[in-house]
């Protein structure tokens, strides 16, 4: 009897699975197994918990925050994912950082599916940043690339692919949602390439000192040489969290000269002194400081001509290891040793204060934000732990600049925004988000210019005058600023406001570059 009945349990076994309302049971019951195991597991950690069953009264949605403009309408029309929110059954923003900041990645030739090549660039003051270039995907990625139509648009007339440089976070790993953005932007037929600081990810350090968090003159000189060795493609940027730092300082010091035809910053740091004295959850602070001691200590011979480097190795925050590195004494008189040929070229960050105050007076990524010329979107959640308070939102710039737009959504942790296809396939939606957008900016920038063509043509033809017209992307601005300025610009007010229509009377993007 008992024979005969474990004969039939396999294929009674197969028979339940096949009735729904049984595998509907076993997976309700697994997930709430894997619910309360999170729940304890977000306790014993001391994490704030989050309800991950995703369920919401209110139907989510996407909140553009931007000056009224024909950019901003045009993106509302024509950009898909700036219109639907990302979707994700597990919605806590601590399972999204630690799949997507935390988890290790291989380190090599390819990572997560994409084969690089490593350039290193010689600067002027003998210090070497890196350049990994992504030159292809595996064999099974690359059956299925896509070739999109709209390379030559993002060409602007020219039928190389468009570079886009990503700039990873201020600690310089590069995360799996790096990587995961990296194949995405490869398989769309862009050119991706990720900036490395001096000393970071493997980047060897041949002088003293690493890069302040917002000072973008190695950038500098890294835009310049991919502006000359090629020139017929056009150069886009994104910045993956505390990078952001990086990339709104450079943004604002070059205004007009950034080379950039549209930014992209994925749960960027808009003020840098209030994240570093902002309390981080004990497991993300603790992950980070080890991480950056790792560092530290690797040069740490080197490093001692400049620093206390036990001192630093001691410090048991960030925020005292980044004012041990960049504000003492020693650092000071080292930076005005080598400040002759920056002195000459009128660069002021030398001679301010060694302190912690004077540190983020030239190292703020918002200090020059009323310089930046090309469009810049920010992806931001409101469930972001990493983030300071939402109070300390600069929305007044989204209101009143017309070059920043912010995208916020109510889920998507810090780097993560996980979303549920159709097919459902788990995707990144902040990803799809930025190329899509730069696709539609491409689109835009290419009509504006077609406008501008045929209204300063027709202007020429009606006078008799004989010329040629040529607009270029990089007179992108109505206005032109001394490179590297040493005034400091404060970020409109709330009184600086307009109603919509004195708002579009006010700025309008065919009059604003191509006259």
């Amino acid at each position: 009897m008992w024979e005969f009945f474990l004969c039939l349990l396999p294929s009674l076994t197969l028979v339940l699975l096949q009735m729904n309302w049984i595998r509907h049971l076993a997976e309700s019951a697994i997930q709430c197994l894997g619910c309360f195991i999170w729940t304890l597991t977000c306790r014993l950690l001391k994490l704030s918990f989050t309800n991950v069953s995703g369920s919401t009264k209110e139907k989510p949605e996407v909140k553009l925050i931007c000056k009224p403009t024909a950019l901003a309408s045009y993106l509302r029309k024509h950009c898909h994912a700036l219109t639907q929110p990302p979707t994700w059954p597990q919605t806590d923003p601590h399972l999204q950082i630690i799949t997507n900041l935390m988890w290790p990645t291989l380190e090599g030739a390819e990572m997560q599916g994409v084969r690089f090549t490593r350039d290193h660039l010689l600067l002027h003051d003998g210090g070497i940043v890196a350049l990994d270039w992504a030159v292809g995907l595996s064999h099974q990625d690359q059956i299925k690339r896509q070739h999109h139509p709209g390379g030559n648009v993002l060409g602007l007339h020219s039928s190389n692919a468009a570079i886009v440089i990503l700039i990873p976070n201020a600690l310089g790993r590069v995360t799996p949602n790096l990587l995961k953005l990296c194949h995405l932007t490869l398989k769309q037929g862009f050119y991706p390439v990720v900036f490395h600081r001096r000393g970071h990810g493997g980047c060897p350090l041949t002088t003293p000192r690493y890069q302040e968090f917002g000072n973008p003159s190695d950038l500098m000189q890294t835009v310049c040489y991919l502006r000359n060795h090629h020139p017929s493609s056009t150069l886009l940027a994104v910045s993956e969290g505390s990078g952001s730092g990086l990339l709104l300082s450079y943004l604002g010091e070059c205004g007009s000269s950034s080379y950039l035809m549209a930014a992209a910053c994925i749960s960027p740091v808009f003020h840098g002194q209030l994240w570093f004295e902002n309390e981080f959850p004990w497991l993300y602070h603790w992950v980070a400081l080890i991480y950056r001691k790792f560092q530290i200590n690797r040069y740490a011979t080197s490093l001692s001509s400049v620093m206390d480097v036990a001192n630093i190795l001691s410090c048991k925050s960030l925020r005292d290891m980044e004012e041990f590195m960049f504000c003492t004494v020693t650092q000071q008189n080292h930076r005005t040793s080598d400040s002759n040929d920056h002195i000459e070229k009128g660069d002021s960050r030398i001679s301010l204060k060694p302190d912690w105050a004077g540190y983020w007076d030239r190292n703020e990524p918002l200090r020059d934000a009323d310089e930046v010329a090309i469009p810049v979107l920010c992806l931001y959640s409101t469930d972001d732990p990493l983030f300071p308070p939402s109070s300390t939102l600069p929305e007044t710039l989204f209101h009143n600049n017309p070059y920043f737009l912010l995208a916020q959504t109510e889920q998507g942790g810090h780097c993560g925004f996980m979303h549920k296809d159709e097919r459902g396939n788990t995707t990144s939606w902040s990803h799809s988000a930025v190329l899509g957008y730069f696709h539609v900016v491409a689109d835009f920038f290419g009509l504006e210019d077609k406008k501008g063509f045929n209204d300063v043509t027709a202007m020429c033809c009606s006078h008799g005058l004989r010329r040629s017209v040529s607009t270029r992307r990089s007179t992108l601005l109505r206005k032109e600023r001394p490179v590297l300025s040493s005034r400091r610009r404060q970020i409109s007010t709330p009184s600086d406001t307009f109603t919509l229509e004195e708002e579009r009377d006010d700025f309008t993007w065919n009059r604003s570059y191509t006259r």
